[in-house]
Order: C-alpha cells, then structure tokens, then sequence
C-alpha cells in the first residue's frame, strides 16, 4: 500500500513538472486566473477536485 501510494505521488511530481517544462506561460496564466478567485472558490474548486479524484480513483480500482 505505502509503496503504491508513493508511486502514485511520484507520477504526480512527473505530471506536474511536464506542465511546467513544455507550457510555463500557460501555467504562469492559470496561476494568475487562481489569484484573484476568493477563498471560498479556491475551496470549492479544491474540493470538486478532491471528490472528483476520489470518484476516479474507485472507478478505476473497482
């Protein structure tokens, strides 16, 4: 479980780091558009892609 879990956090550093490598201005206009949003969006916004993660997650794991 722990070995899955790290890997699982490792592709997202991969994924993260790939976005930022091939598009940093586009990456740079999304962090922009997220600064000005309230708390209480960001929140929102976290949590629709907490639940949405949780969701994909038991689709794909059954």
């Amino acid at each position: 479980m722990a070995r899955e879990l790290l890997s699982a956090l490792c592709l997202v550093a991969v994924f993260e780091g790939l976005f930022l490598f091939l598009t940093p201005e586009g990456w740079k206009r999304t962090a922009e558009r997220l600064y000005v949003l309230t708390s209480l969006q960001l929140r929102l916004f976290g949590g629709a892609v907490v639940i949405g993660g949780l969701l994909s997650l038991w689709a794909v794991r059954g």
